[in-house]
């Protein structure tokens, strides 16, 4: 099963586990360990006091109480001394232990908040490189829902200079779009009754194709192309829903019904996991009966993206929460 980015309060998520980012006691603090310890009343606190505390990079399992949940994991994240104390290493090991214990405890989906990226000062653009990182390796061996779950725009730090890029990108494809719009109104005007008449005649009624005709051509489905185009790339079917950032159960209703009609975000994500052209990517699009339009945000950013041949869906996805757009996969 894929990430899934959510703004969201982690104390509402209903899921079988949340992470903690805990202080070493584990008996609550400030931010996120607080809010979890007030929403999960009293009874949290007694089994933690049971623990013993947690050491940096470790974590331990505790029940959820009054929260939504099952378990709570508290993990211990590194304080930011500047990137020269290990603290990559201890964050990672913090995600590591915690989907073990997600594992173990047959969870099949987790929240974590962005670990050490608050009060513990971790910058929030490497936090967020080593979460996605680390639960994508895990991924790829197990079947786990794993959120990603951030307050706000601040914890998805897209570079200026890309965003300020893609904003360039948009301002020109709206300009273009809505000069467009412009010119074709006043050119229908100027039309006048003329666009009234048929647009083409059969001089012969039974030249006319039928409609049992048109439907016996039907072109290649989205299903279809998609699995002629896993074949192409020389990649697994895994291999490609995964890095799609789809889960296995919607890839296989898509395997097993040639006309399955994909949402909008699903086709694109598989368009970017093939690594598919522009002009590869509008036909996949056409196969589920969508197209990309100046007119859209959403769509000018996925246009930018790959029209640089840049195919990392999570760069896409922080560019996308950037501008309030829906995410892929």
């Amino acid at each position: 099963m894929p990430i899934q980015i959510v703004r969201n309060d982690i104390t509402k998520m209903n899921c079988d586990a949340i992470v903690n980012a805990a202080n070493n006691s584990l008996l609550g603090g400030g931010g996120v360990d607080g809010a979890i310890h007030r929403a999960a009343g009293p009874k949290l606190l007694e089994e933690c006091r049971k623990l013993g505390g947690c050491r940096t990079g470790e974590a331990k399992l505790t029940r959820a109480y009054d929260l939504p949940c099952k378990y709570v994991i508290h993990t211990v994240g590194p304080v930011w001394h500047g990137g020269e104390y290990g603290e990559r290493e201890k964050l990672i090991s913090c995600y590591k232990r915690s989907l073990e214990l997600a594992k173990k405890y047959d969870c099949e989906s987790v929240a974590f908040p962005l670990i050490s990226a608050g009060a513990y000062g971790y910058p929030k653009d490497e936090a967020l490189q080593v979460a996605v990182g680390e639960i994508l390796k895990f991924l790829a061996d197990n079947e786990m829902l794993v959120y990603i779950v951030v307050f706000d725009k601040a914890s998805f730090c897209v570079s200026k200079k890309l965003i300020n890029e893609i904003e360039e990108f948009i301002d020109e494809r709206y300009v273009e779009t809505h000069f467009d719009k412009r010119r074709n109104h006043i050119f229908t005007h100027a039309l006048g009754d003329a666009r009234a008449k048929p647009a083409a005649v059969f001089a012969d009624e039974s030249c006319a194709p039928s409609l049992s005709d048109a439907l016996g051509q039907l072109d290649e489905s989205f299903s279809e192309m998609l699995l002629r185009k896993i074949d192409e790339k020389g990649i697994t079917d895994v291999e490609c829903y995964k890095k799609a950032n789809v889960d296995r159960k919607l890839f296989s209703k898509i395997r097993n019904n040639p006309q399955y009609k994909p949402r909008k975000t699903t086709a694109i994500a598989f368009a970017v996991a093939l690594e598919l052209s522009l002009d590869e990517t509008k036909e996949m699009l056409q196969k589920a009966g969508y197209a990309l339009s100046h007119s859209n945000k959403f769509d000018i950013i996925i246009e930018f993206f790959i029209g640089k041949q840049e195919y990392n869906i999570f760069t896409i996805n922080e560019a996308l929460f950037e501008f309030d757009q829906v995410l892929l996969g």
